[in-house]
């Protein structure tokens, strides 16, 4: 077969926290792309990585009191043991971190400088810091930040700008003359009357607000924004460089696939594409914004508590287990959903009673009936083996047509119902009966055979989903690497079969057993983490509080510190008739307006202390609720009133 390319990468995953199984879907979705890309014949690369710099990172890292490279360290490690454990594929896990990444995307930034496609201004807007991601007052969805919903920040600083109006046209273009670059077609529709039509503001591709970045070269008291040093990973990570790539980015560029997720797409269809032009780089060939994995109706947040990790249940139930729940429950074009008890029945029913029992039972049968031995006969004795042949025939065909489409979903589904339809062919043609009757025996071969034969095509449409689970089936039917390839599942291409001893390949759950065991497990850790949360001080005297001078204070003026994205100025009327300055570490949570006019609770005899220029004579309460901090509001009682 003629050596043919296929480059595929997910999105990089987000160095915040360790991902849960809804993060996983990317890169167990692409690696099924890419072990069924390698059984057509294609030489496959296949990159994934994790995303590492960016203000949340930096300020994940200031609360552990470690740098931002030591805590990146930590979680990029996870994903990569995550990515390991289901059994991924990848060539390369790239890092932003890496030095031949960071190299790369210096110069980039520099060569897009220097041709006048990046330029230097100032930004004024909201600001989204858990998405970093900056908007204009109309983009934003009931005032909070249009892709996750959460409250935005006024920001203004200087930055560097890529022109993307510059590109606009010739962007919109592209999707015209290509209409299957985007996938499914409802997200090309979306950026066309979302984004192009309307018209594209340029785009901020630096910040000189925090440091966690790969420095501007040639002007260092700004790093490279987020996108630009994230997206740029696709060609870094095979040897792009504007001064000289290597011969693996000249083989393997464009890329044939891009598996991002829906909320994604934006980013990698208009913001990727128009850096690409402007490096003079062709466009991938296809990008794929799959829909998300819920935890039943709700996205999964930690915060909900409806976090699953595909690491556990992988340790818990095993690799392929996952793999499958993943691969089969989310449709092309529409969210899917998780639960741990969707999870456990689906187990049940397609794994352990539809394709363990299927391979169990055939397996256990040739070996009683036949010593372990049988061969395809030419006997057609009933209509059941006409129609088991026909049906393999065309779940052969349906799951060729999904893969091709990436449906993958469908593409399972069609292997699946070839498995039930043994299932019942098992119950129609009875081969224990069979077995009674000498006369029947031939009939009864070519019942195992037919069998035997379905399921070598099941394990060979199955690989790039169930590598574990189809190596254990090869390894009992006794399968070559031959008989399991794409050109030969095609139904009678094996003549015999020698089989050897069947071995469970999924143990049936008990499901009842196994929720409330998670159900107690999870109260217990409710009130672990309830516990921690309510834990006190050492006790101390009533002469220990006496000394802490407690009053209300009404917020006469409230403003930002320049300094500090995190801190407020807050100017109050503590009863003295001489106005209190205190900075507070709030802003995240808090617009100044909110403040203004409102009564707070003052610690009023801490020690003054300078924070980012400010002098701070005091400190407001705030109660900590999670992942915010709730100020203490005293409304209507009358400034300098002593709380005793």
């Amino acid at each position: 077969m003629e050596n043919k390319k296929f480059y595929l990468t997910t999105a990089i995953a987000y160095t915040s926290r360790k991902p849960h199984i809804g993060n996983a879907y990317d890169i167990v979705l692409a690696d099924m792309i890419a072990r069924y890309k390698r059984m057509q014949g294609y030489d496959v690369y296949f990159l994934t990585g994790s995303d590492e710099h960016g203000q949340k990172i930096q300020q994940y890292a200031e609360e552990q009191g470690i740098s931002p490279k030591e805590y990146v360290d930590g979680i990029s490690q996870q994903i990569k043991d995550v990515w390991n454990k289901l059994n991924t594929s990848y060539d390369r896990f790239i890092r932003t971190t890496d030095n031949d990444h960071e190299a790369s995307v210096q110069a980039i930034f520099k060569k897009l400088y220097e041709q006048g496609d990046i330029y230097k201004g100032k930004y004024e807007g909201k600001y989204c810091v858990p998405c970093e991601s900056f908007f204009t007052p109309s983009q934003l969805k009931d005032g909070k930040c249009p892709d996750c919903g959460r409250d935005v920040i006024d920001a203004s600083e200087e930055a560097y700008f890529l022109r993307l109006s510059k590109y606009q046209d010739r962007l919109l273009q592209y999707f015209e003359e290509h209409p299957d670059f985007i996938q499914p077609e409802s997200r090309r529709n979306e950026m066309i009357n979302n984004f192009l039509k309307p018209g594209l503001s340029d785009l901020c591709v630096s910040r000189s607000t925090f440091t966690w970045g790969i420095p501007v070269e040639f002007d260092p008291k700004h790093v490279t924004y987020v996108w630009l040093d994230a997206l740029s990973n696709y060609i870094t990570g095979i040897g792009y460089h504007p001064d000289g790539s290597t011969d693996r980015f000249e083989a393997n560029w464009p890329a044939d696939l891009h598996v991002i997720g829906k909320d994604i797409v934006r980013f990698h269809t208009i913001y990727w594409p128009i850096i690409l032009m402007a490096l003079g780089l062709p466009l991938p060939k296809k990008v794929l914004g799959h829909p998300w994995l819920l935890s039943g109706e709700d996205k999964m947040s930690k915060s909900r508590g409806n976090v699953l990790y595909a690491d556990e249940l992988a340790d818990q139930f095993g690799t392929d287990a996952v793999r499958y729940y993943l691969l089969s429950q989310i449709p092309f074009a529409q969210d899917g959903t998780i639960t741990l008890e969707s999870f456990l029945n689906l187990y049940n029913a397609d794994l352990a009673n539809t394709l363990g029992n299927l391979v169990n039972r055939s397996i256990a049968m040739t070996n009683k009936y036949f010593g372990g031995t049988v061969s395809k006969n030419g006997v057609v004795a009933s209509e059941a083996d006409a129609d088991l042949i026909e049906t393999a025939k065309n779940a052969l065909a349906a799951y060729a047509e999904k893969m091709d489409q990436y449906h993958n979903a469908e593409a399972l589904a069609a292997v699946m119902n070839l498995a039930k339809r043994c299932n019942k062919y098992i119950d129609e043609t009875t081969p224990w009966a069979l077995a009674k009757d000498e006369a029947a025996k031939a009939q009864l071969e070519t019942v195992l055979y037919n069998l035997l034969e379905c399921i070598r095509l099941l394990t060979g449409c199955l690989r790039p989903s169930l590598p574990e689970t189809t190596d254990r089936i090869a390894a009992q039917m006794n399968l070559s690497a031959d008989a399991l390839t794409l050109e030969s599942l095609t139904f009678g291409a094996v003549a015999s079969y020698t089989v050897g001893t069947p071995e469970p390949l999924f143990a049936r759950i008990d499901v009842e057993k196994v929720l409330a065991e998670a159900a107690e497990k999870a109260a217990a850790a409710a009130e672990e983490e309830a516990a921690e949360n309510v834990a006190f001080l050492s006790e101390i005297t009533i002469d220990d509080f006496a000394k802490v001078d407690l009053r209300v204070a009404r917020v006469v003026e409230c403003e930002p510190i320049k300094k500090a994205k995190k801190l407020l100025k807050l100017t109050l009327d503590d009863g003295s008739g001489t106005p209190r300055t205190v900075a507070s570490g709030i802003a995240l949570w808090y617009k100044p307006e909110e403040l203004k006019g409102r009564s707070v609770v003052v610690v009023a005899n801490l020690k003054p202390v300078t924070l980012c220029g400010v002098e701070s004579c005091g400190m407001i309460l705030a109660a900590d609720d999670g992942d915010a901090a709730r100020v203490l509001f005293v409304d209507g009682l009358k400034p300098g009133s002593c709380i005793h």
